[in-house]
């Protein structure tokens, strides 16, 4: 199971224990304006808005609260216009960070990323410099438990191109393009999703075992998560699960 994923585990079980519900619904509700402002508002037609009205009901935003920020996205609604705004960096031990924002105002977000960034052992890299190492991907993760070699042939009969275990659960990985596809195919199959999301996937991840060294990097993950312009942190380090539970608690 990548880093990454571990992590958006540990975020999850995060969330549902403070008051950090309250910054996810905030968080989703902003890539659901976007989204409806680049593609339209009618998930039928909008690959993406679709996926993010789906993870927005998923994590129990009210569906009024998303039908208005749809409006707000395609101008129906007055509201704040956000850009997408991507910044590279390293974390501690030379680990690989990519941090996915959207933003109403570049310079102030510019700022506070590369403060989260130095007062966390981190540092700011050049557009590019690390976004080669990392793939664009769909992920799909399905409630287990299901019988593997059955998943397998779904997987494929979907488009989909892989899975692997995670915890109770699977994640199965596709083509970007295909994610809505391979998810609502899979939903027929009578296969539990938990959720379904757009990420990145370092190619090669390196593996954290010290602790003290795997803590930095998680301190700074989870200090540029909490802000409230960023919406997705990936990192191509792996993180023992002995050391993700004692962060976690």
């Amino acid at each position: 199971m990548s880093g990454h994923s571990k992590w958006a585990t540990t975020k999850h079980r995060k969330g549902a224990k403070d008051s950090a519900r309250a910054k996810v619904f905030a968080k989703l509700i902003r890539q659901v304006e976007v989204a409806a402002r680049e593609g339209g508002g009618d998930p039928a037609s909008n690959a993406s808005l679709r996926t993010m009205f789906q993870k927005a009901r998923e994590a129990s935003v009210p569906i009024d609260t998303i039908e208005r920020a749809i409006k707000r996205g395609t101008g129906e609604l007055e509201g704040a216009r956000y850009e997408a705004v991507t910044y590279e960096g390293y974390a501690p031990g030379g680990i690989a960070v990519i941090v996915e924002t959207l933003t109403d105002n570049r310079n102030r977000t510019s700022a506070e990323i590369k403060h989260l960034f130095a007062k966390n052992g981190g540092s700011i890299a050049e557009p590019g410099a690390v976004a080669w190492q990392f793939d664009r991907k769909g992920v799909v993760e399905v409630r287990g438990p299901v019988d593997e070699d059955q998943l397998l042939e779904w997987v494929l009969e979907a488009g989909g191109e892989n899975f692997e275990a995670s915890g109770d659960n699977y994640v199965v990985t596709t083509d970007p393009s295909a994610l809505a596809l391979v998810r609502d195919a899979l939903e027929g199959f009578g296969v539990g999703i938990v959720s379904a999301e757009l990420t990145l996937v370092a190619q090669n991840e390196i593996p954290v075992t010290d602790e003290g060294e795997a803590k930095k990097v998680l301190r700074l993950m989870d200090a540029l998560d909490d802000h409230d312009d960023v919406q997705n942190v990936f990192v191509n380090a792996d993180f023992p699960d002995e050391v993700l539970a004692a962060f976690e608690g």
